[in-house]
C-alpha cells in the first residue's frame, strides 16, 4: 500500500547509499556538509511518515514493517562509515569510542529480534518514553559527528596539518561525548524490553 506516508519512509532507505557516498571521504568537508543537511532531511522525513500516517488514518501493516527497519538502516550506516573513516576515535580513550556505536548496534539488532519473537505469540512491546529519548539522543549524536567533520575536518589524535585536533574539534567531541550517553541509555531500554521478553520465554 504506497501511501504518501510509506512512500517517506521508502525514500528514507534509498536516500542511506547516497548519505554514505558523501560520508566515505574523511577529508572532503563539503561532503560532510552535504551529508549533514540529508542526514538532517532524514531524520525530518522520519517524523512526518507517521505523523502523516496517524493524522490521515492511512497507518499501514507496511508502514509499520518499514519505519524500524528504515531507522535501524540508517543508524548502522551511518555508525558503520563514521568508524570506518576515524570519527569514532576521539580524546582519552581512543578507538574504544566504537565500543559506543557497537553498543547501541547490538542493542538494535537484539530488541529486533525480540519484537519479531513476541510478535509471534501475539505479545507487543510498547514503546516507552526514554526509548524515545534514546532515539533522539542518538540521533542528535550522529548528526553532531558528521557536523564535525563539516566544520572541523578529519579528527586526529595528535597536532597533524591535515586534520583539526580534539582540542579544536568541539563539535566533534560533543558528538562522541553524546554517543556514550545514547550507549547508556541503549542499555537500559534494552534492558527493559529483554526483561518483558524473558517472562514469555519460561
Amino acid at each position: 500500500m504506497l501511501t504518501l506516508p510509506n512512500l517517506l519512509t521508502l525514500s528514507r532507505i534509498f536516500a542511506v547509499p547516497l548519505l554514505g557516498f558523501f560520508l566515505w571521504w574523511p577529508d572532503w568537508q563539503l561532503g560532510y556538509l552535504i551529508g549533514f543537511v540529508l542526514y538532517c532531511v532524514i531524520a525530518i522525513t522520519d517524523f512526518f511518515d507517521g505523523y502523516l500516517a496517524r493524522a490521515q488514518g492511512t497507518v499501514s501493516k507496511l508502514g509499520i514493517f518499514l519505519d524500524p527497519i528504515a531507522d535501524k538502516i540508517m543508524v548502522a550506516a551511518v555508525i558503520l562509515i563514521l568508524t570506518a573513516q576515524g570519527f569514532l576515535r576521539g580524546p582519552y580513550v581512543g578507538d574504544m569510542h566504537v565500543i559506543a556505536g557497537l553498543v547501541i548496534l547490538v542493542r538494535e539488532i537484539t530488541v529486533s529480534g525480540l519484537r519479531e519473537f513476541l510478535g509471534g505469540i501475539q505479545v507487543s512491546v510498547p514503546v516507552t518514553r526514554l526509548a524515545k529519548w534514546k532515539t533522539t539522543l542518538q540521533l542528535l549524536a550522529l548528526a553532531a559527528l558528521i557536523l564535525g567533520g563539516a566544520v572541523h575536518g578529519q579528527p586526529c589524535q595528535v597536532p597533524d596539518a591535515q586534520c583539526a585536533t580534539f582540542e579544536e574539534s568541539w563539535i566533534h567531541v560533543l558528538g562522541l561525548a553524546s554517543l556514550w550517553a545514547a550507549a547508556v541509555l541503549t542499555c537500559v531500554t534494552g534492558w527493559d524490553y529483554l526483561r518483558v521478553g524473558l517472562k514469555h520465554m519460561e
